[in-house]
């Protein structure tokens, strides 16, 4: 801009200076000439100074590229390794990824000849699902949680071997492996029984075979686990049957139970049959002893009726009453009155 504006100046200057013309008098053109000159001297203070500031800020600009391009972070949580695209004579370093781990903070590369490869070593979760077979021959679905990171001296070879999605490469194969195997051992039914030594063995040929990758599982555990339709229905009918078979042999058991009370109660009256025999032919006791409770029965149906009347047996005919009663042996036990009515006639002669 103060470039611009001075060749305006020196512009405006050498006009008026032509449309006034030569002058007669020699002191103006001395006064033009000086006036030019100053300009002159202006233009070139002012480009030197423009001159110097653009070449600070490139200088300043190239001087942050290059201290950028010096230095990397690795941030928490985070290890790097470096790779030297040459070998290195002033640290000794030769090509390729070096063994050296790097820690967490700034640090400094050569540009373009070093390339640090930054790993995360933090525990990251990761759910692996599987269908497997089990040893009779049931399809079963099983997800398996691991938490796992890598082995932090051996972070050179596992970029070397595998690179940074080392855990990609390696975890889905292996758990798949190990969770067909182990559960090729078990049957289904075991499988729901026996799962935490189920969940134990897997974890243990896992840490094994992840151990040879330098991959630290810290957890390991099965989160899913079901089997097909056709089984589970199969396991339903399973549980319908036994529970029929549980009735039946309830009912079996009644049956017994019953047939021994039967066997029980026959026994029961043949020995009460053969009592009453023995009793008869002894005398006539138990045949008295079964009138009583005839006449107390029947006395207690007839005291709940209302149609009765009771009379005191002062009179003849109670006492004429009285004896028939002891003649035919049909004894009431009422003692002190006598019933006079159809319904004591007709229980007299029953």
């Amino acid at each position: 801009v103060a470039q611009g504006a001075l060749d305006a100046g020196r512009g405006r200057t050498s006009r008026i200076g032509s449309q006034r013309g030569q002058g007669p008098s020699s002191g103006a053109g001395d006064d033009r000439g000086e006036s030019q000159e100053g300009y002159h001297q202006m233009a070139a203070a002012v480009d030197k100074l423009l001159t110097r500031l653009g070449l600070g800020a490139l200088g300043l600009s190239v001087g942050s590229s290059l201290v950028g391009a010096c230095i990397y972070d690795v941030d928490g949580g985070k290890m790097a390794v470096m790779f030297n695209r040459f070998p290195n004579p002033i640290a000794g370093e030769p090509a390729g990824i070096q063994r050296k781990v790097i820690s967490e903070g700034t640090h400094i590369k050569i540009p373009w000849l070093q390339d640090p490869k930054i790993f995360d070593i933090r525990t990251r979760p990761r759910a692996i699902p599987t269908v497997t077979g089990t040893k009779d021959l049931q399809m079963v679905n099983i997800t398996l949680r691991l938490l796992s990171r890598p082995q932090i001296s051996a972070l050179p070879i596992i970029y070397q071997r595998l690179g940074l999605d080392f855990d990609e490469r390696i975890l889905p194969s292996i758990a798949n492996e190990v969770l067909k195997s182990v559960v090729a051992q078990y049957d289904a039914e075991e499988l729901l029984k026996k799962r935490e030594m189920v969940s134990k063995e897997v974890k243990d040929q896992l840490v094994q075979r992840a151990a040879d990758f330098n991959i630290i599982l810290e957890d390991i555990a099965i989160t899913h686990l079901t089997f097909g339709k056709e089984f589970a229905s199969a396991i339903e009918k399973k549980q319908v049957a036994q529970q029929e078979a549980e009735r039946q042999r309830f009912v079996v058991a009644k049956s017994e139970h019953e047939k021994r009370a039967m066997v029980i109660r026959a026994e029961g009256e043949a020995e009460a049959a053969k009592l009453i025999s023995d009793a008869l032919k002894k005398g006539q006791g138990l045949v008295n002893l079964r009138r009583l409770e005839a006449a107390r029965d029947i006395t207690a149906t007839i005291a709940k009726s209302k149609n009765i009347v009771f009379i005191p047996s002062g009179g003849g005919g109670g006492q004429q009453h009285a004896a028939a009663d002891q003649a035919r042996g049909g004894q009431l036990g009422i003692q002190g009155c006598c019933a006079r009515s159809p319904a004591s006639d007709a229980a007299h002669k029953q």
